[in-house]
């Protein structure tokens, strides 16, 4: 009687790292990062050469130097008395300024868009089909000078506003509340009667207002996503959904409202002193047009987006929700909609991305965003490009990626759940 025995084992050999399957792979991946470190460390040590024969260095010390240039739109205090470092900061803030509305408004009109061009309505989807065609096969950055150009030389000059006689050239609209010029936009500034305190924190003035409603808005948006979870869970035990939508109303206005409110919020209106306006907050035409020309062309292409994950769904879906006696726009809104959107999410969030570093593009209408106040002005007066180029491909990247976590999260949240 003969027993099955293991078979001995090989020992181990050079060769085998390159002919045995087990270790092949190994190899191949350790190669390739010895090569690509290598290729870093040549890429470095040759930036550093070249920059040692030009009596240079890598230094980011300027960054807290004396910046000496104004900023018209700012969300953080600045003036050109503030360092570089600051001037970054505002440059920042504008740039997620433009790029949270421009998502925030592309995506409404976009997937507002995106259904109107699928209705049995002839005149209304040849109508989505042209402003698609239109904006979206026009490069941006035409639209962007565009919508400046048309802002700039069609509108009057602060100087029509001035009354003579009795009478002037341009009046303010919106039971003049609003004026727009050749130089800008002049709108009512909120202003606070019992602003909470400042905070002093490194030299930089936190402003507790602001903390404060950011921290009401959230705690109230988290609050009535329970109340509608057990809504839901209340719907799939009993077949009954509760109503919700008062309870809604009252979780998210209420408490935003009562701060307001408690801290004495008023507006500043702007009005028409000497030669120009006076009060309000005066709104730059290069944010407006960068603004504007960014929504209406991303809008174009998420409605196609948005179309093709519409488009995805079996007609089958829509024919029993019919069956079932929903009307149209509920079938769209609680049935298709909801699956289209793990169709419709991963090509979205390249079109953030690429919203978010148009951005850039501002530049063309004097827009002072990352790309004019880092990588523009303070660029050319410091002469230090490796760094300040360095900073705003680091800083687009952790934008860009951080996009990418929230809505890769989002997609997780609503794609089919295994068992």
């Amino acid at each position: 009687m003969t027993l099955a025995t293991e078979p001995p084992k090989a020992n181990f050999r050079l060769g085998m790292l390159i002919y045995d399957t087990r270790y092949r792979s190994y190899t191949i991946q350790i190669i390739v990062l010895i090569l690509f470190l290598l290729g870093v460390a040549w890429l470095a040590n040759n930036t550093i050469e070249n920059l040692a024969a030009k009596d240079k260095d890598i230094n980011f010390g300027f960054l807290w130097n004396r910046a000496g240039y104004d900023i018209d739109q700012h969300l953080v205090p600045y003036t050109n008395d503030s360092t570089h470092f600051q001037a970054l900061l505002v440059g920042l803030c504008n740039t997620l300024l433009v790029a949270v509305i421009g998502c925030f408004l592309s995506t409404i009109l976009g997937v507002t868009i995106g259904v109107l061009r699928l209705s049995k309505n002839w005149l209304l989807s040849r109508m989505m089909t042209v402003y698609i065609e239109l904006f979206r096969n026009v490069p941006v950055v035409l639209w962007i000078i565009l919508v400046y150009a048309v802002l700039s030389e069609t509108r009057p000059e602060p100087k029509d506003f001035k009354i003579v006689d009795g009478t002037s050239k341009a009046s303010m609209i919106l039971n003049d509340s609003f004026a727009i010029t050749n130089r800008g936009t002049n709108v009512p500034s909120p202003l606070l009667e019992h602003p909470l305190p400042r905070i002093e924190l490194g030299g930089y003035s936190l402003n507790l207002s602001v903390l404060a409603c950011i921290f009401v808005v959230a705690a109230s948006i988290w609050i009535n996503r329970i109340l509608r979870r057990r809504a839901a869970a209340t719907q799939e035990a009993t077949g009954i959904r509760p109503t919700t939508w008062w309870k809604s109303l009252l979780i998210l206005f209420v408490p935003i409202i009562a701060l307001l409110f408690a801290m004495g919020l008023h507006w500043d209106y702007p009005a028409f002193k000497g030669f120009n306006f006076k009060g309000g907050l005066n709104v730059a035409h290069a944010f407006t047009a960068l603004t504007v020309a960014l929504t209406l062309y991303y809008a174009s292409v998420i409605a196609e987006t948005v179309r093709a994950g519409i488009q995805a769904i079996s007609k089958g879906q829509s024919e029993a929700a019919a069956a079932l006696g929903l009307r149209p726009g509920r079938t769209m809104n609680l049935v298709i909609l909801p699956q289209a959107l793990r169709v419709i999410i991963p090509p979205l969030i390249s079109q953030y991305l690429s919203l978010t570093k148009d951005t850039s593009l501002g530049l063309a209408v004097s827009y002072l965003d990352l790309r004019g106040t880092l990588g523009g002005i303070t660029l050319n007066q410091t002469g230090r490009e490796l760094e300040c180029m360095t900073l705003m491909m680091l800083i687009y990247l952790i934008i860009s990626l951080i996009i990418s976590s929230v809505m890769n999260a989002y997609n997780a949240s609503v794609k089919l759940k295994e068992r």
